[in-house]
């Protein structure tokens, strides 16, 4: 049998589509071993399970899932916030910690327990109302993937459809790194009260020349890139006055640089590549706002950032964050996904329990 080359030094364009190549492609999927039509697993509350245990050197190319409660005949179901409740977890080699754990949901690029239909490069959310999810970040691997579905659920069980699509090689080069996502939370952010402020004062006052009292997004140590965010938002300030939840710079500091770092920005908006205050619903293949909040940007906010083209490299550590509000006023309810590649092993990381997970109700 021909050998399996490793990862190789092409692409996936159009322009590389043409070149012969000798991976060995492969997929785990939710099929129905019975040949029947039950393409699905039953997940019980409480339980987890292996979506995929892959042993040699590969990388995974596209996951595709979707999810539902099983129908049933009654009252609305008191766990609807299973997008939170679920989570996704991949671990590389036998490492001792996943480099993957978050919520179903927000992995998929839309927080809040929520779904819209919505395309990036990496990411989309596709009909019907964004709940058929895919993922298209490569995950290569030398010696063995493991991905797991684990739910957090009470009491109901959930039927989940998958597939992951991945190549096998004979060896893979050293120079991959691996891929890790991370969720966040700050319920609510530290801010300030308004006090005697005027609504500008209160929106757009004051000095932040540290950068400490930043939310993080991301705080990561070894050598690899920094590859973008998915960042939520619930306004949390009710008024009637101009009620802008952002103009929180962002500040990315490289390998334990001071302030300020290499890369400072000029505004929420801005490092999502939007402008004045958005108000409306956008997608493009590196940055988007799936969710724009309601009137007066009330209410629930999503939004992402893909650093394909301009990945934020590091040789030691990254801390990326944003600020909430200008000068960290601002006091809403964050979250956020980070999504970066680095050596192993990489710096421990948890996730919030359950409780603390839940998306506030609208």
């Amino acid at each position: 049998m021909e050998a399996a080359l490793p990862y190789g030094d092409f692409g996936s364009s159009l322009r590389d589509l043409p070149r012969l190549r000798s991976s060995r492609r492969r997929r785990a999927s939710s099929w129905d071993r019975t040949g029947g039509n039950e393409d699905r697993l039953t997940v019980e509350p409480g339980t987890t399970a292996v979506l995929a245990d892959i042993e040699g050197s590969g990388s995974i190319t596209h996951i595709w899932c979707t999810v539902a409660l099983p129908p049933r005949e009654g009252p609305v179901v008191a766990e609807s916030d299973y997008l939170r409740r679920l989570l996704l977890r991949i671990t590389w080699e036998d490492s001792e910690h996943p480099s993957v754990l978050v919520p179903l949901g927000d992995f998929f690029g839309v927080g809040h327990g929520r779904t819209v239909n919505f395309s990036s490069a990496p990411l989309q959310m596709s009909p019907e109302d964004g709940k058929a999810f895919n993922c298209w970040f490569h995950m290569p691997f030398r010696s063995r993937a493991k991905v797991e579905l684990v739910s957090e659920l009470q009491v109901e069980p959930v039927y989940f459809y998958y597939y992951i699509d991945y190549d096998l090689f004979d060896q893979l080069d050293d120079e991959l790194g691996y891929f890790h996502a991370q969720w966040r939370r700050a319920n609510p952010a530290k801010g300030v009260e308004q006090g005697e402020q005027s609504n500008p004062e209160f929106l757009f006052g004051d000095t932040n020349l540290t950068g400490a009292e930043n939310y993080v997004i991301l705080d990561a140590q070894g050598r690899g890139h920094y590859v973008g965010c998915v960042l939520n938002v619930h306004n949390l300030r009710h008024t009637s006055d101009w009620n802008w939840y952002g103009e929180g710079d962002d500040m990315i500091f490289i390998d334990g640089e001071q302030f300020p770092p290499s890369l400072h920005g000029t505004g929420t908006e801005d490092y999502f590549n939007t402008a004045w205050c958005p108000t409306q619903t956008y997608s493009a293949p590196y940055h988007g706002i799936t969710l724009p909040g309601g009137p007066n940007w009330s209410g629930q906010v999503s939004m992402y950032r893909f650093h394909i083209e301009d990945p934020v490299t590091f040789t030691e550590s990254v801390l990326v964050t944003i600020e909430h509000g200008h000068a960290n006023k601002r006091s809403d309810d964050l979250s956020s996904v980070a999504y970066w590649y680095q050596t192993l092993p990489h710096k421990p990381f948890d996730i919030a329990p359950v409780d603390k997970r839940l998306p506030r109700p609208l």
